[in-house]
């Protein structure tokens, strides 16, 4: 009966190869320690001396003491500094409390914001990321212009945004941070226009139950 032969590839006979030379030389090291004592402790301290004379060649140059670092003296600057232009960009706190994790009555991903620029017409559309870098913290709206679906960036903080307003606020909670699924035609919003009609048509009611209101206590 023929026995197989198993084939096994070039690297593995290398490595087979290396191993036998390595046990030759390994041999050769017990041979002379077992012939003369001299030799075996110089053979057995090999590595050890070779690492002496790297450390006393290391020791010849002088090593400067490691430079302490500023920030063990002076703290960042940068949250104050941060903190600061916040307070003077948003002075009354509504932008930070309308975008604020720790506020239940603030905004989150899924919901119709209104965000109203010195440029041109409002903007509206679903909240759908949030990018937090400090001042430069900026959200992003997905809305429909002309049956096309558009992105925009808004930083919170910029002076040319002038009111963000909540349209619509999502019934449940999101589970996710990002809702960029909502870019595939299944989950798309589309237009938010009728959301927006809604929403201007109950404030115009509230304000003009208000003024009526007023204009009786006047009266009396």
């Amino acid at each position: 009966m023929n026995a197989a032969v198993a084939r096994q590839p070039m690297g593995c006979l290398k490595a087979a190869l290396r191993r036998t030379r390595y046990q030759r030389t390994w041999q050769r090291c017990l041979a002379t320690e077992a012939a003369s004592p001299s030799t075996a402790s110089i053979a057995k301290n090999a590595f050890s001396q070779r690492q002496h004379m790297d450390k006393q060649k290391a020791a010849k140059f002088q090593i400067w003491p490691q430079v302490p670092s500023p920030r063990a003296t002076h703290p960042d600057p940068m949250p104050t500094l941060k903190q600061q232009e916040i307070a003077r960009l948003d002075p009354t706190g509504a932008r930070t409390r309308l975008f604020s994790r720790d506020h239940a009555d603030s905004s989150k991903v899924g919901d119709v914001l209104m965000v109203t620029t010195k440029a041109g017409e409002p903007f509206s559309g679903a909240f759908i990321q949030m990018r937090r870098r400090g001042v430069d913290t900026a959200i992003l709206l997905r809305g429909q212009l002309m049956k096309t679906g558009v992105e925009t960036w808004f930083k919170i903080y910029s002076p040319t945004v002038t009111g963000i307003d909540i349209i619509w606020r999502k019934p449940k909670r999101a589970r996710r941070a990002r809702l960029t699924f909502m870019r595939k035609p299944r989950h798309d919003m589309g237009s938010v226009d009728n959301l927006v009609s809604a929403w201007k048509k109950e404030r115009y009611a509230l304000r003009s139950k208000a003024k009526q209101g007023g204009g009786k206590q006047i009266r009396r």
